[in-house]
């Protein structure tokens, strides 16, 4: 085989030069001749290329069908993992593989407290607290000036001798930094000054339920109120809220109404209590003049003062509820009997004088209705102070009200000793006795509701407090016609506590006020109503007090100079009524409604004895079992013997206290009706072996 030549060598029999003629190959036809057959040389080294490249387009072709079955076999098993048969995706190792983000806040050291509807009434929230280490500080001056600049409120003396205390490592430099003042502090950049995450208790209400509520120190430990007294569970179990009986509704408006009866007459203070006549739970207590709840480290003494609980005053004739309706339930005294209002009456140095004297023998509702005292120390000295004592010490009078709040005080009364003639008559109309509006509101729910003492009680999370049977419901019936004549009788004390379209009952209280040296002082007084609605079926009583009360030039025209609860306190309990009612779905009656349910309540002011029956009068003053005061009052010679088993039998009646749910037998009492209502006077519901009312 013939070699190659080198690529780049001449072709031979080429000639040098140029033209067509040099260029022709020698054997190339001429212009226009036909082509002739060349002879193809085919080399070693195409051959060996062109084998290399077929073994190259083997290799392409085994290699791209290789990929292809590769692709193929991904496809089809990505076709049969997601169409086919999907395989779900592991939620756990997705939750590993997301973003860990947290923005909840971490739950805080005490428990909310709600109302009864679940309205916030306090709440923790995370802050900051401010400190700072003073050894790390170079210049306190300028430091103290530098922080009072965002943070006006601290002392730049104070802050100043803090930071300059080099012999402590930590000091507090304020401790309810608001979150503008934290950024503020953080922007100076103070070496030394550092942050603390702290929780700060809230009140969302400002003022309103302050009293209740109290407080907590900085370190959220309750102090006052019920966040003392519930600090435990509020601590314990912070998920839980603490749901209290109060409405935050009815609570503003207690207020707003007991604040302008106190405004209008120049108080120096006020109270105003609702109370459920059903369980004894509050509703709204409001005590004046109060602070905000979150003030109470700053708050002055006069402020922090809870004069609902703490605040133990004379109650004045409001008390005459407690009077009448132990008397009636005794048996002794019934309603119809007639008693010497004639004159004033005197024990030694005392005289006893009604504020309108009506010189006649009045019977039980019209003593009521005029609020004579001398009415009511006739007929507490016929029952004795055995049995006073007894009805006092079984409605709490002679303990502590066992409501959730630390600051409640017991009352303050004579003791057994020196509670003869005298205290045994003033005590009857209100004086010589002091306790809480709390006490006091208390005592007459049994009064309105049929006969059922129920504790107060703040708290709306557990069960309504157990009742226990104090008086029949007879007692209570007459009662409440009787406290219903004091609101519509033409000479009711009660006329300004009228309400239309509610059946409103109640009682009014003026009572003077003791002076620092344990005398009453002059021209002062305390003013007071209690009224509970619908008098048909009372599911409310309303207590407003108003401490010292003045005839200003704004109210002259209307109370005429007097500062009587008649005029100060009444009132208030009607605007209250007025507007707490619809809201707590009491709406007021009209029409032929209206007139049947007060022809329900009507009882006459001067009621005549049933048939066959006679009363107590002129002529016949007492009653068997009198107690030798009675006598002692009249000017008369005491019995050299009393009828101990009439005086006994009353005792029993006073000192009746039966859990409800007990078994009830009757006690059998002379037949006769109650006028105007559909309770029969044959029988009177008790228990045979009555429990005596500790306290």
């Amino acid at each position: 085989m013939t070699q190659a030549p080198p690529p780049d060598q001449i072709p031979p029999n080429r000639p040098h030069g140029g033209g067509w003629s040099a260029a022709r190959n020698r054997g190339a036809p001429d212009r226009g001749a036909t082509s002739r057959i060349e002879h193809v040389r085919v080399t070693s080294p195409d051959l060996a290329r062109r084998a290399a490249l077929g073994v190259l387009q083997k290799r392409m072709i085994f290699g791209l069908g290789g990929f292809v079955l590769i692709f193929g076999v991904l496809a089809g098993r990505l076709i049969d993992v997601s169409v086919i048969n999907p395989v779900h995706p592991d939620a756990a190792a997705i939750a590993a593989q997301l973003p860990r983000t947290n923005i909840l806040l971490p739950p805080p050291a005490r428990a909310e407290i709600t109302d009864r509807n679940g309205t916030i009434l306090a709440v923790s929230l995370p802050g900051a607290a401010l400190y700072a280490n003073p050894k790390q500080i170079g210049d306190p001056g300028e430091v103290a000036r530098r922080i009072t600049a965002v943070i006006p409120a601290l002392d730049p003396g104070w802050l100043e001798s803090r930071l300059a205390d080099r012999k402590r490592d930590f000091v507090y430099l304020d401790r309810g930094l608001t979150a503008a003042q934290e950024l503020a502090v953080n922007q100076l950049g103070i070496p030394g000054v550092y942050f603390e995450d702290i929780e700060h208790r809230h009140y969302p209400e400002g003022d309103l339920a302050a009293h209740i509520l109290g407080g907590v120190t900085p370190d959220q430990r309750g102090i006052a109120g019920v966040e003392q007294y519930f600090n435990k569970s509020l601590t314990g179990d912070p998920s839980t809220p603490l749901r209290l009986s109060i409405d935050i509704g009815a609570e503003g408006i207690v207020r707003q109404e007991t604040e302008q009866a106190m405004t209008d007459y120049a108080g120096v203070g006020a109270c105003g209590i609702v109370i459920s006549a059903r369980t004894g739970r509050v509703l709204a207590m409001a005590s004046l003049p109060d602070y905000r709840a979150g003030d109470l480290g700053t708050a002055p003494a006069n402020d922090r003062f809870n004069r609902c609980v703490s605040g133990d005053y004379e109650p004045g004739s409001v008390f005459k509820l407690m009077t009448l309706s132990m008397a009636l339930n005794s048996g002794m005294i019934h309603y119809w009997d007639k008693f010497d209002t004639t004159h004033p009456l005197h024990v030694g140095r005392f005289t006893v004088t009604d504020f309108e004297p009506a010189h006649i023998w009045m019977t039980v509702p019209h003593i009521l209705e005029v609020s004579s005292n001398i009415g009511a120390s006739r007929i507490a000295t016929i029952l004795g102070p055995d049995i006073q004592r007894a009805w006092l010490r079984k409605l709490g009078f002679f303990g502590k009200p066992p409501i959730q709040l630390p600051e409640a005080q017991p009352a303050m009364y004579h003791p057994k000793s020196s509670w003869k003639l005298l205290t045994t008559m003033t005590v009857s109309f209100g004086n010589g006795i002091a306790m809480s509006p709390l006490q006091m509101i208390s005592a007459v729910v049994p009064v309105v509701n049929g006969g059922v003492y129920y504790p107060p009680s703040l708290d709306a999370s557990g069960p309504p407090p157990a009742g226990v049977r104090v008086m029949t419901r007879r007692t209570s019936l007459i009662m409440r016609k009787m406290m219903r004549n004091v609101v519509v009788a033409p000479d009711g004390t009660g006329v300004y506590a009228r309400v239309p379209g509610y059946l409103v009952g109640g009682k009014t209280g003026t009572a003077q006020v003791v002076g620092p040296n344990g005398r009453y002082m002059k021209h002062l007084n305390d003013a007071s109503f209690m009224a509970a609605f619908p008098m048909t079926d009372p599911r409310y009583v309303v207590y407003v007090v108003v401490l010292q009360p003045h005839a200003t030039k704004k109210m002259l025209p209307f109370c005429h100079g007097f500062t009587t609860g008649g005029y100060v306190a009444a009132p208030a309990v009607a605007n209250i009524i007025a507007r707490i009612g619809p809201m707590l779905g009491i709406m007021p009656l009209s029409g032929e409604k209206l007139a049947a349910a007060q022809a329900a309540l009507s009882i006459p002011v001067d009621p005549l004895p049933p048939p066959g029956r006679s009363g107590l009068g002129p002529g016949h003053m007492f009653p068997p079992g009198a107690s030798k005061y009675a006598y002692m009052l009249a000017g008369q010679k005491p019995p050299a013997t009393i009828d101990e088993a009439a005086h006994d039998e009353a005792l029993t009646r006073t000192e009746m206290w039966q859990p409800l749910g007990a078994t009830a037998e009757t006690i059998s009492v002379p037949s006769a009706p109650i006028i105007g209502g559909a309770i029969s006077h044959q029988t009177m519901n008790a228990s045979p072996s009555f429990t005596h009312a500790g306290g």
